[in-house]
């Protein structure tokens, strides 16, 4: 499989058009259960005129344009818009809060968000806030001034301050693009924000060549064909979604089945109905399928491919595969690496629990203590090597010293998880990054949810791990030390997070205590804590 090229996504966006235009290309269902399907040919259209009215709007060849939708074609059109046009598309997480969301925003220096109706108080000043939500706890966050305000889905929806429609605006654009620019394919077409070990997210740059590396490995990972149909929940927001589902299934020119809210009571009768044949699936998925009653057409589809993200139990994994009769693919990789570098295939020996073997254009090590090679069977530092802007990410934007510290002067990346290979050249993962704290899918920072609780009035000290859950991997667990002569309800203190983070961050177990263990530093000892 190659790794390099001069293709950029334009010109495979052109390429398909020509070669794979009456083909369908993606069937859309809403959370209402709306359906929307498109060939190839249709969605170049509406990629062109997407296209063209940023075009209108003056965005610039390197501009970031901040993407805050659910999943929907427009999040797909949005992106391969602004990639068409030399122009980065920045997802913001449709469950981050004001603060969180202002953070990528000026760290991106962002002046046009394409974004839903309902997030228009995150950036007009006369929107009022969601139904539920904590304007009354929430009094010093204000929009983000945005130059341009432009609402998908509108849908007859109230707007307000510079926000327009649109879907309208888009719609009176031209079929044909309107200016071809020059782009590189090492250019950024895309940042997206992920969590590290410190409480600010970084931005993962990937180039035009990322994503479309990311495709053929993710074809070549899958075995996917033109005659497939991969079916993902996964948020258009996230690499899973970006680099491992929709990449892959352009390459191949196959066709996909995005879905915009998992549910466990209709997802494998969806995947069923859709006659999937790849799936992508966490372990929190997996947990809730089985938690649905069983029915005698469990094992009656069509999936062949069921990429999967750690971490289930032996059993779990024997009774979820026996009932569905599938084989789960395991796999390893994060957003700075592109894809999962480490990985089972399709057919083939498989030795679970081991997340499989490095994929063409990567080589993974283990490394001891002393930076080097660990002996068969030793956990130690996972190490990867690729090409930066490749196979690799091209940096972190802004941000020259983490990206120092992240890529090494010959390609190789330490993620900062912990893993081991055994004689065999198979390899396990075995512990996550420090302070870090995966639930349901998403990586949680322990010291952004730390500074939040210490930022309440009423907690002098705050401490965050993760511990186990039986379905979404793991809760968020806090330790809260009172300010002397004060009270800290834990209700009080939940819904201060609530205002302050995306809800998947906030803790689900607040525990009062009178103090914290700590190191002979002074660094809370949280191998304590429990």
């Amino acid at each position: 499989m190659a790794i390099g090229g001069n293709e950029n996504l334009r010109d495979l966006w052109n390429g398909l058009s020509a070669s794979r235009g009456d083909h369908l290309f993606l069937v859309s269902r809403d959370r209402f259960g709306t359906e929307r399907s498109f060939t190839y040919a249709a969605f170049d259209r509406l990629i062109n005129r997407t296209a063209n009215y940023f075009l209108a709007l003056g965005i610039r060849k390197g501009e970031n344009v901040a993407v805050q939708l659910y999943n929907s074609p427009e999040y797909v059109s949005v992106t391969f818009a602004l990639a068409k046009i030399g122009a980065v598309a920045v997802p913001i997480n449709m469950q981050h809060k004001l603060e969180e969301t202002a953070f990528v925003l000026e760290k991106c220096g962002i002046r046009t968000v394409v974004a839903e109706s309902d997030c228009q108080c995150c950036y007009c000043a006369d929107a009022p806030r969601p139904e539920g939500s904590c304007a009354g706890s929430c009094e010093g966050v204000r929009p983000y001034a945005m130059e341009h305000v432009l609402i998908a889905h509108a849908a007859g929806a109230p707007l307000f301050g510079r926000a327009v429609d649109f879907d309208a605006a888009v719609e009176a654009c031209p079929d044909q693009l309107g200016e071809l620019r020059s782009i590189d394919p090492l250019d950024t077409a895309m940042i997206i924000f992920t969590s590290g070990t410190t409480s600010c997210p970084k931005g993962v740059e990937l180039t035009h060549a990322n994503l479309i590396f990311g495709g053929r490995y993710g074809e070549w990972q899958c075995g996917l064909t033109a005659a497939d149909r991969l079916l993902t929940t996964m948020p258009a927001f996230h690499s899973n979604f970006q680099t491992a589902a929709l990449m892959p299934v352009l390459t191949a020119g196959a066709t996909l089945i995005m879905i915009e809210k998992y549910s466990a009571r209709r997802y494998w009768s969806q995947v069923r109905a859709y006659r999937a044949t790849a799936i992508q699936l966490v372990a929190m998925m997996a947990r809730t399928m089985m938690m649905q009653p069983p029915d005698p057409a469990d094992r009656d589809h069509c999936v062949r491919s069921v990429q999967y993200y750690l971490a289930l139990s032996d059993d779990e994994k024997e009774a979820f595969e026996q009932r569905f009769g599938v084989r789960l693919q395991n796999c390893y990789g994060s957003t700075e690496s592109v894809c999962w570098v480490l990985t089972d295939r399709v057919s083939g020996p498989r030795r679970w629990p081991s997340v499989g073997r490095p994929g063409p254009g990567y080589e993974v090590a283990i490394l001891g203590e002393d930076g080097r090679a660990a002996a068969a069977g030793e956990v130690g530092d996972i190490a990867v090597r690729g090409i930066p802007g490749v196979s690799l990410m091209k940096g972190y934007y802004r941000d020259e010293a983490a990206t120092a510290a992240a890529l090494s002067a010959g390609g190789w990346h330490l993620p900062g998880d912990k893993g081991y290979c055994d004689a065999d050249g198979w390899f396990y993962f075995v512990d996550r990054k420090s302070n870090m704290i995966k639930r349901a899918g998403e990586n949680i920072s322990a010291s952004e949810v730390e500074e939040v609780l210490v930022d309440h009035p009423a907690v002098a000290e705050a401490a965050v791990i993760g511990v186990p859950d039986p379905v979404r991997d793991m809760a968020v667990k806090a330790f809260v030390v009172p300010v002397a002569g004060c009270e800290a309800p834990v209700e009080e203190i939940t819904a201060y997070c609530a205002c302050r983070l995306a809800d998947f961050k906030v803790p689900t177990i607040v525990e009062v205590v009178d103090s914290l263990p700590h190191t002979s530093v002074g660094k809370v000892e949280k191998k304590r804590l429990g």
